[in-house]
C-alpha cells in the first residue's frame, strides 16, 4: 500500500504561514515536484484518479495534467467563498461530453480540455 503524506510549512511557533520562513529555490523545488509526482500516477495502469479541492486542481491545470472535469452546477447563487482556478495562468478552452439533470436541479457537466493545434 502506498503511503500518503501530509506536508506543510510550519514556524516554530506553530504558524502555518508560506510567506514566514525562508522562500528559496530549494524549498520551492522540494514543495513543488507536484506535477512529477501525479504524472507518475497517471502513467501508472488502473482506473481514473479522482480530485477535487480547489488549490491542488488549479496547480494540476496550469501543469496540463487534468483529463476531464466534472462540474456540479447547483442552481443557487452563493455570492461567497473562494473560485474555481481562481489565479489560473491562461485560460483552458473545454468541450462538453456529458450533461446529466438531476431531480435537485442541480447538473453535472463533463469537459475535457480541448488540445491546442498550433
Amino acid at each position: 500500500m502506498r503511503l500518503l503524506r501530509y506536508g506543510i510549512n510550519v514556524t516554530l511557533d506553530g504558524c502555518c504561514d508560506h510567506t514566514a520562513g525562508v522562500p528559496d529555490e530549494e524549498l520551492h523545488r522540494f514543495w513543488a515536484d507536484v506535477g512529477a509526482a501525479v504524472q507518475r500516477l497517471k502513467d501508472q495502469p488502473g482506473e481514473a484518479i479522482h480530485l477535487g479541492g480547489v488549490t491542488l486542481p488549479r496547480a494540476l491545470a496550469d501543469l496540463g495534467l487534468i483529463d476531464e472535469y466534472v462540474f456540479v452546477v447547483h442552481p443557487i447563487v452563493a455570492g461567497r467563498s473562494p473560485t474555481l482556478f481562481a489565479g489560473l495562468q491562461e485560460p483552458i478552452d473545454l468541450e462538453l461530453v456529458d450533461r446529466q439533470a438531476l431531480a435537485s436541479g442541480a447538473t453535472v457537466q463533463r469537459y475535457r480540455p480541448r488540445r491546442r493545434t498550433d
